[in-house]
C-alpha cells in the first residue's frame, strides 16, 4: 500500500497539547474566550491556510517533491493547521457561553466569578474562574475544573475553603466575590 494513503501517526488527532475535555463535562466558556477561539479559527481558515495552499501548489509545480523543502515543510505545516482547525471546531461546537457580567449581585462563587482569597500568611490573591481553553494561571485566570476552582466553587464571601495541594492542605478565606465581563 502506498504511504500516501496512510496516516503518519495513528494518534494524529491526539497530538494537540491542549487538554482534552473530560467525558460528560460541559465546555463552559466566557464570551471573550469564545471570541478568541473564533478569531484564531478564522485566522487559520481564512488567512494562513489559503496562503499555505498557494505555496504548496507552487512548490509542487517545481518538479521533484522529495527534495523540495517548501513542499515538505508546507505539507507538514498544513497538517498542523488542519489538526488545530479540527480541535477548534470541536471546542466551538461544544461551547456553552456563560456571561459573568449577566449574573448580577451574588456573593457565591460560580463559573465566571472573580474571587479574592487570603491564605494563612495573610497574602491576598485574585482569581477569575474561566473555561479550560482560556485559563492562564500566571494572569490569575484558572480553569473551572482545576483543584483551586473546585475548592472555591459554591463558597460564599467569608467562607474558609480547604485546598489539597501536593505540599499539604491549605486553607483559604474567600474575601470578595464579584462578577464582571472577562
Amino acid at each position: 500500500m502506498s504511504k500516501a494513503f496512510t496516516k503518519e501517526n495513528e494518534d494524529d488527532d491526539d497530538l494537540d497539547d491542549t487538554p482534552k475535555l473530560p467525558q460528560s463535562i460541559k465546555n463552559y466558556i466566557t464570551p471573550g474566550g469564545y471570541q478568541r477561539l473564533r478569531d484564531e479559527f478564522d485566522q487559520l481558515w481564512k488567512v494562513e491556510r489559503p496562503e499555505l495552499v498557494k505555496t504548496i501548489t507552487w512548490a509542487a509545480s517545481n518538479g521533484d517533491r522529495s527534495e523540495n523543502g517548501d513542499y515538505i515543510y508546507g505539507k507538514k505545516r498544513l497538517r498542523e493547521i488542519d489538526r488545530r482547525l479540527r480541535f477548534l471546531s470541536r471546542r466551538l461546537d461544544s461551547a456553552e457561553i456563560v456571561d459573568p457580567s449577566q449574573r448580577g449581585e451574588c456573593d457565591q462563587v460560580f463559573f465566571g466569578a472573580t474571587v479574592t482569597v487570603c491564605n494563612a500568611q495573610n497574602e491576598k490573591q485574585t482569581y477569575s474562574i474561566v473555561g479550560m481553553d482560556e485559563a492562564e494561571p500566571g494572569c490569575g485566570r484558572i480553569s473551572w475544573i482545576s483543584p483551586l476552582a473546585k475548592a472555591l466553587l459554591k463558597a460564599h464571601e467569608g467562607d474558609v475553603v480547604t485546598l489539597h495541594t501536593p505540599g499539604g492542605v491549605e486553607e483559604l478565606e474567600v474575601i470578595e466575590v464579584h462578577y464582571q465581563a472577562l
